[in-house]
């Protein structure tokens, strides 16, 4: 009878592993749609193959190091070996705390979960460097990315491996506000830094010059697909599913996740209404992915009321930081900087007023560790890449888009003046 039911929460672990994988590998096409969204027509081909691109690329780069940079070096060059059903069973014939202990799932699918979130990192730098990087030194910058940045840092926290061998990380990041979105957020802003704005974003009075998106529909299903996708992030970061303190733990992190993204959202739009008369549609979305971010850090411990607050407060800030960047000429078309960065480092520091296992010193201890090492890292790629081939396109390219020099292709050849 016990192993029937070992047998049952078995698939069961393994299947909501899975399925949350997906979720997350659909917020792939969130990121795609938001971003080819928000940038300009001419813009949009090149977009829409980087997304694809570097999750591609982030897939085979985790496979082959970063995965074994992460966790521990078995995976090497060598995929997830299939897990011999006899071992498993005896395995968990000699633990001594029951089905109760702990998550009891497929190594596979351990992998495609943590696979899909470094996706998710590298699409944040996708959208910050959008309609002036060439496509080549980015998808050079992903391979880095993917396959050695987020990697160690990650085996800093969630591998829990000291670092450098210096020092352990008193930490608390449950689905990744810090580990994910601010790392993704710290490689983008120092790509940001050295491709410099846009042709046209600043005047040479300090004057701020909108450049609107071509498809605010298209942003808006992205934000959508976002929204529904984290469902999986954060509810698969659970990592089990049954048993029964396991279940009201996912449907509280479901609740909590849903919760925050209305608060932000709600905020976002009335901090924008008081500040420009109108109600911004692109503060709305990006307030409702603030919320998210924010809540990821803990989405398990909060009332559904505190999720809500958090949500909130990331949506007001988001408003903030996106206009701050702007007037320190830092161009980021699609806000995910103070989305990812700026919410994600705040969803950190909400963490030890609701989990009583962190504290604020850890919690600064490792933000800061993490920023600093993926902001340095990729600032000393980054750099490389433009000393080498250079990652900034011509100035005539940028003018007629990267759609053509990059892609040969317009994504909407049927319209002009675009």
């Amino acid at each position: 009878m016990e192993n029937s039911v070992f047998h049952l929460q078995y698939a069961i672990d393994t299947f909501y592993f899975l399925v949350c994988g997906a979720l997350v590998m659909w917020m792939a096409a969130g990121f795609a749609m938001l971003e080819a969204g928000l940038v300009r027509g001419k813009n949009t081909t090149e977009i829409l193959t980087k997304n694809v691109a570097l999750y591609a690329i982030a897939c085979l780069m985790y496979l082959i190091s970063g995965y074994a940079i992460m966790y521990g070096g078995e995976y090497f060059l060598s995929g997830i070996a299939n897990v011999d059903t006899t071992e498993t069973l005896k395995a968990f014939a000699e633990r001594e705390d029951g089905i109760e202990g702990g998550a009891i799932y497929s190594g596979a699918s351990d992998f495609f979960f943590q696979v899909v979130f470094v996706a998710t990192a590298m699409s944040i730098v996708s959208g910050a460097v959008a309609e002036r990087m060439k496509l080549w030194a980015f998808l050079a910058f992903a391979v880095v990315m993917t396959g050695f940045i987020y990697p160690m840092e990650g085996s800093w926290t969630w591998g829990g491996n000291a670092v450098f061998g210096l020092y352990e990380l008193n930490f608390v990041d449950f689905a990744g506000s810090g580990i994910v979105h601010m790392a993704g957020a710290a490689a983008a802003l120092a790509g940001v830094l050295l491709l410099g704005a846009r042709k046209g974003k600043y005047g040479p009075n300090g004057q701020i010059n909108a450049i609107p998106g071509a498809n605010l529909p298209l942003a808006t299903l992205g934000t959508l697909i976002l929204w529904m996708g984290w469902f999986g992030f954060n509810g698969g970061s659970v990592l089990k599913l049954g048993d029964i303190a396991s279940a009201n733990s996912v449907a509280m992190v479901f609740l909590n996740t849903n919760t925050a993204a209305a608060g932000g959202a709600v905020a976002a739009l009335i901090a924008a209404r008081l500040m420009f008369g109108k109600a911004d549609l692109t503060m709305l979305l990006n307030g409702a992915l603030a919320g998210l971010v924010v809540i990821t850090a803990e989405p398990s411990t909060p009332t559904a009321l505190q999720a809500t607050l958090w949500g909130a407060l990331g949506g007001v800030l988001v408003v903030f930081s996106i206009l701050t960047l702007d007037k320190l000429k830092i161009d980021d078309p699609v806000g995910a900087i103070s989305v990812h960065g700026v919410c994600g480092l705040l969803g950190l520091m909400l963490v030890p007023v609701t989990n009583g296992d962190a504290t604020f010193g850890g919690q600064i201890v490792g933000a800061l560790t993490i920023f600093v090492w993926v902001f340095g890292t990729s600032f000393i790629v980054w750099s490389i890449l433009k000393a080498v081939m250079g990652i900034r396109v011509s100035e005539e390219e940028e003018y007629e888009g990267v759609d053509l020099a990059e892609c040969g292709m317009e994504a909407y050849p049927e319209f002009a003046g675009k």
